[in-house]
């Protein structure tokens, strides 16, 4: 099985994750995990530097490619639902505590805005039924939940013990 963890940046992507591998119930789900970002930095899969949002701009072919004929994988980053999976479970954050939760990193305020208007406008979780239709993504409100809580439910899509969730967070107020 091939499982994209994915979400708007700040949505709680990357901690979920560290939590679920720490959780001994995801050891017997024999899945290999990708923190994608970082295999597109340290592999440089990447075609270009976009100064202005300072970041890279990934090279998704090259990524395909680099994770083709890897079955059993588990793929975190706000890029991952444009992979070739066979799950999508998409984070999501109401957009006034995304906003504070990337002020708290050192995001810069334009790209705090951004993501919190993009995360209000379900920008990721439509691409992403978009891609893989309604009925492969999960969508789960890690607005007010504890890391361990949203590694459960992410186990709970790997368990097949989840029903796909697109379209159940609404954030549109926020705009």
């Amino acid at each position: 099985m091939r499982v994209a963890v994915t979400g708007t940046p700040g949505t709680g992507k990357t901690t979920a994750v560290e939590a679920l591998e720490a959780d001994p119930a995801f050891a017997d789900r024999d899945l290999d995990v990708v923190h994608l970002n970082d295999l597109i930095r340290d592999e440089e899969l990447w075609t270009d530097r976009d100064a202005e949002r300072d970041s890279l701009v990934a090279d998704l072919d090259a990524v395909g490619e680099r994770l083709a004929g890897r079955d059993d994988l588990l793929v975190e980053s706000h890029l991952a639902h444009h992979l070739d999976v066979d799950r999508v479970v998409v984070l999501r954050c109401h957009p006034e505590e995304l906003e504070r939760r990337l002020r708290d990193r050192g995001e810069s305020e334009a790209k705090a805005t951004e993501n919190a208007e993009s995360e209000a406008l379900d920008v990721v979780l439509s691409a992403a039924v978009s891609e893989h239709g309604i009925e492969n993504v999960y969508e789960i409100d890690a607005t007010e939940c504890d890391p361990e809580a949203v590694a459960a439910e992410i186990l709970a899509v790997l368990a097949g013990e989840r029903d796909p969730s697109a379209g159940e967070v609404d954030f549109v107020e926020y705009l």
